[in-house]
């Protein structure tokens, strides 16, 4: 007997759980989720780990026990997202979920890869299986807000990210001798870290660079680091910055290419400053397959971004025990973005969704 409506969204939460453990490592894949029920028991369950991976729907096949595969011809599997049904680094799993006779598929969302778009469903369908869709879909798409960016806007999911006092400012006057504002505690920047794990590149301005010399890696949490970004229009940046030790791949947006001024690594793109930049960058980002991009700064870098209106998202950690009494103002979000509230290691959180 086939699940109500009500035990199948149960069971997508499932799913969704499921997908959510592979955060960081399925770009540019989405990351998903799937789980085979029987009768009210789950007979097996997967997710997508890596990309390059079987996919969520083959490790959950491969997950069902001998004694159970005879029940596969009487499941439903759920599924986060419709399976797909064209050959890349693995079959496609449309073909696999028919040749085990599961008879009811439920999936949360399409695929928006048009490679796929609503060709696995048609392809269950076409072989008898009934297939139903929009179980949780909203919350699909959102934890996949970065590949269904990619598919469907061709730039990548942009997130600002930045830290300011409780008057509002994100850093003092200063120079590149002198310490920035701590905003962040220690183990605030550990949850940093673990966001930028989740993207697959980050970006920062020729003042952050300067003053701050950051390495934009994640040493405070493990996976893998995001490619790293700076702009740097007059060529100012010197080879000895972190940014520059060959650790990880690094891109310099420029206006003049300088050869060999870089070391192993570093790679140096020329930009037409006369115009527009951001669209430029997040055009060549499309060009490598980068699904996601951080934004971490500075203050004038975040705001091009709002004002323009290549934003997805936005998380402004708030540290209301400090004034600065003046500095570098914060950006600015005016209306039409909604900010969720929550607590970080005693700073606020605020994170915003672009409406």
């Amino acid at each position: 007997m086939y699940a109500s409506a009500l035990s199948d969204a149960y069971y997508m939460r499932r799913c969704l759980q499921l997908a959510r453990c592979a955060a960081g490592s399925t770009s540019p894949n989405p990351m998903v989720g799937a789980v085979i029920v029987c009768d009210g028991r789950i007979i097996g369950e997967g997710y997508h780990i890596r990309a390059g991976e079987p996919h969520a729907e083959v490790n959950a096949v491969r997950s069902v026990k001998e004694c159970d595969r005879h029940l596969l011809c009487r499941s439903t599997m759920y599924v986060t997202l419709e399976p797909c049904s064209h050959y890349g680094k693995t079959p496609p799993c449309c073909d696999l979920i028919i040749s085990c006779g599961i008879p009811r598929v439920v999936i949360a969302a399409t695929d928006a890869n048009v490679q796929v778009n609503g060709g696995g469903i048609a392809r269950m369908k076409a072989a008898g299986i009934e297939v139903i869709t929009g179980v949780l879909d909203a919350e699909s798409r959102r934890l996949n807000g970065a590949f269904f960016s990619f598919h469907q806007q061709h730039r990548p999911y942009v997130m600002l990210k930045w830290a300011q006092s409780g008057d509002g400012y994100i850093d003092r006057v200063r120079g590149s001798d002198e310490p920035p504002l701590q905003v962040s505690t220690p183990l605030s920047r550990v949850s940093v870290h673990k966001l930028r794990a989740e993207y697959d590149a980050i970006l920062v301005g020729t003042r952050t660079a300067m003053l701050d010399n950051p390495s934009l890696d994640i040493r405070y949490w493990a996976g893998r680091s995001p490619i790293r970004l700076v702009i740097d229009r007059k060529g100012v940046l010197l080879p000895g910055l972190k940014l520059f030790n060959g650790q990880q791949h690094t891109i310099v947006y420029t206006e003049t290419v300088c050869k060999d001024k870089f070391g192993k690594n570093v790679e140096q793109i020329a930009l037409d400053f006369s115009s527009g930049i951001l669209p430029q960058i997040l055009s060549h980002l499309y060009s490598l397959k980068v699904n996601s991009l951080l934004v971490e700064g500075g203050a004038f870098l975040l705001q091009s971004f709002i004002d323009s209106g290549l934003w997805d998202a936005a998380r402004v950690e708030v540290n209301d025990r400090i004034a600065a009494g003046g500095g570098v103002k914060a950006p600015l979000i005016a209306g039409g973005a909604v900010a969720e509230e929550s607590l970080c290691c005693g700073n606020r959180v605020l994170l915003y969704k672009r409406s």
